[in-house]
């Protein structure tokens, strides 16, 4: 925990009273002591710092003083075939982690439809990884999560209108394709949406719906890897090459 998160409904007159995991951290872990300064941040807000003001039992009171600004959200978006819930609980801390602006989760052709009855896909369930996730980053911009059980009506009717601010559009598949670097032909200064598919890959139908929505094709390399696995490796390497974008551009 490199940030402690706080809702703005836990802030009376600029000061926070803790007694939860929180709290556990504060006094457990950093050791912390009254009068010692950490990183906090609003959920959805700006960051700041929390100076500890009372230390009592198991309650932590922090003054409050937080930034005018605010993070800029991430510029990537992550469409994903939904995976089982052991590997999707897993995809949510590392999605936020890594930083995403939104999360769609879809039905494909080998997607199990069970799949769509987990208790995970709840916000009661998920939103908490997704704030474990910033809590490693140091973020405070919670990615949007958004669900579509048919994969048809999705790509066809919905997917051509909620990306029309991603002009980098990219979907993973196994297979005889470039790797990342050669399927970008736009800077990476653009906002960008990548699909990834189920463990199998996606099906021909799939793929074809997507180069009709003007997303290239990538593979990842010879080697099958879980999905969990491959969301990380992606959106590293996105950020590996907005990095050198960046600074071949000075």
């Amino acid at each position: 925990m490199n940030i402690i998160l706080i809702d703005q409904a836990e802030i009376k007159n600029n000061r926070v009273t803790l007694r939860d995991r929180r709290s556990g951290h504060i006094r457990n872990i950093l050791k912390s002591a009254c009068g010692d300064t950490l990183i906090i941040g609003l959920i959805n807000g700006p960051r700041g710092t929390g100076t500890i003001v009372n230390i009592s039992g198991e309650t932590v009171e922090l003054e409050t003083c937080l930034q005018d600004s605010f993070p800029n959200r991430p510029p990537t978006d992550l469409l994903l075939a939904l995976p089982r819930p052991i590997m999707l609980k897993r995809i949510f801390s590392q999605a936020a982690t890594f930083g995403v602006r939104r999360i769609f989760l879809i039905n494909t052709a080998r997607v199990e439809k069970s799949f769509f009855s987990a208790s995970l896909l709840e916000e009661k369930s998920y939103r908490p990884l997704l704030l474990q996730g910033l809590e490693q980053a140091v973020d405070t911009m919670v990615p949007e999560v958004h669900i579509f059980k048919r994969f048809r009506p999705f790509v066809e009717d919905v997917l051509p209108t909620i990306f029309t601010d991603c002009p980098v559009r990219l979907v993973a598949h196994p297979g005889h394709f470039p790797f990342l670097p050669q399927s970008i032909t736009l800077p990476l200064t653009e906002r960008t949406v990548v699909a990834v598919g189920p463990e199998g890959g996606w099906v021909d139908f799939e793929i074809d719906k997507f180069r009709t929505a003007g997303f290239r094709i990538f593979t990842m390399g010879t080697r099958i890897l879980r999905v969990d696995s491959v969301v990380p490796a992606l959106l590293a390497q996105l950020s590996l090459l907005r990095q050198i974008n960046r600074e071949s551009a000075v």
